[in-house]
């Protein structure tokens, strides 16, 4: 089992300037071999490392019906602010290879899956960058993202919306049932 980080966390020394955050979103609904979503979510950061990806702060993970089919598994979202050299493009290469090893499976759109990475911030990056949309364009109405990136930066602001991840949080139109995990449920 990958060893847990308090939540949530921001790593003092590596405290995220909110204008140049990279924000990268994960998500499970489909434990896979692991014991739990929560361990593949774990499991997943600790391998951001060897794909030269910093962890600088991390959210507490929080449950949501799976969206837009709420029959499907529950997911178990959460956010990490990281550093990296990769570029965006090379991020995102870097971040599908981690899902690859996870045993995501690309079918079926908003299908369950082992793992789940977005690129939702790339600093004040915005724009089509070959086919790379950023910042993610779905991610300001997601409560499942913008609540997690409000834990850990709630005055980030949204590259072209303006709006900061507190005030997206509280206006979110999707996965409103989002909420973090209570501290006694965490592995």
């Amino acid at each position: 089992m990958a060893e847990s980080m308090k939540f949530p966390t921001v790593i003092p020394e590596r405290d995220p300037d909110p204008d140049n955050a990279v924000i990268v979103a994960l998500g499970c609904n489909d434990k896979g071999v692991w014991a739990s979503c929560a361990e593949s979510l774990e499991a997943a950061l600790a391998r951001f490392r060897a794909e030269g990806i910093d962890v600088l702060a991390r959210s507490s993970w929080w449950s949501s019906l799976a969206w837009p089919d709420p029959t499907d598994p529950p997911f178990l979202n959460g956010v990490a602010v990281v550093r990296t050299d990769h570029d965006p493009k090379a991020l995102m290469q870097r971040l599908a290879r981690i899902e690859d090893v996870f045993g995501r499976r690309r079918g079926a759109r908003n299908a369950p899956r082992t793992l789940d990475l977005d690129l939702i911030a790339y600093g004040r990056l915005s724009g089509d960058l070959d086919g790379l949309i950023l910042p993610h364009p779905r991610a300001a109405e997601r409560l499942f993202v913008m609540g997690p990136t409000a834990e850990i930066m709630p005055d980030w602001r949204h590259p072209t919306a303006g709006d900061t991840a507190s005030t997206l949080a509280a206006t979110c139109s999707v996965g409103l049932d989002a909420r973090p995990v209570p501290a006694a449920a965490r592995p």
